[in-house]
């Protein structure tokens, strides 16, 4: 576990994919291609928000979100495996949030290995509760996903669930990460 350096979460770029690919190739299941990164990060439109954490310089994690409506849906959160348990991924999350609520969306969801412990805690977290299961969601194993949402995430309710979390993302404030 390697934690020394300040953590910056800056919008993804193409330069980072190299690394955002490698951090993806150690995750459990299917991986995204590097032609998919691509083909979001060139979506030349407001519906995408990817980001990227760093330390000293080298890409430690990422994150993705779509835009659908008043709905923002996480389709992507990893981190290195070197950095596991050191705020990464919260911090990741913080941005993602962080950029819903400053667009105004109401809600929030994901989809989750209904095995993923460590992951289901952060999202509980995050006020993320369960709202339904998709059967053999996973292509490589036919493991279910819980399906996860986080209710008005714009309230003054969930503004103080942040708060008191502790966390605040550092990020440029350049929109999407196109």
């Amino acid at each position: 576990m390697t934690s020394a350096g300040t953590l910056e979460v800056v919008p993804m770029r193409r330069r980072h994919l190299r690394q955002v690919v490698r951090i993806d190739g150690q995750q459990d299941g299917e991986r995204w291609s590097p032609a998919l990164f691509l083909a979001e990060l060139g979506r030349g439109d407001d519906t995408r928000c990817y980001r990227v954490a760093r330390r000293a310089g080298r890409v430690v994690g990422f994150a993705g979100m779509l835009y659908a409506g008043d709905d923002g849906h996480i389709t992507t959160i990893a981190t290195d495996d070197a950095h596991r348990r050191t705020g990464v991924a919260t911090t990741l999350l913080t941005a993602l949030v962080t950029d819903a609520r400053r667009r105004q969306v109401a809600a929030l969801t994901l989809e989750v290995r209904a095995s993923n412990e460590a992951a289901l805690g952060l999202y509980r977290q995050f006020g993320f509760a369960p709202a339904g299961v998709r059967k053999g969601y996973y292509s490589d194993n036919g493991e279910d996903a819980l399906v996860l949402w986080a209710q008005d995430v714009t309230s003054d309710d969930y503004g103080r669930r942040l708060a008191a979390l502790g966390v605040t993302a550092e990020v440029e404030a350049t929109g999407s990460a196109s």
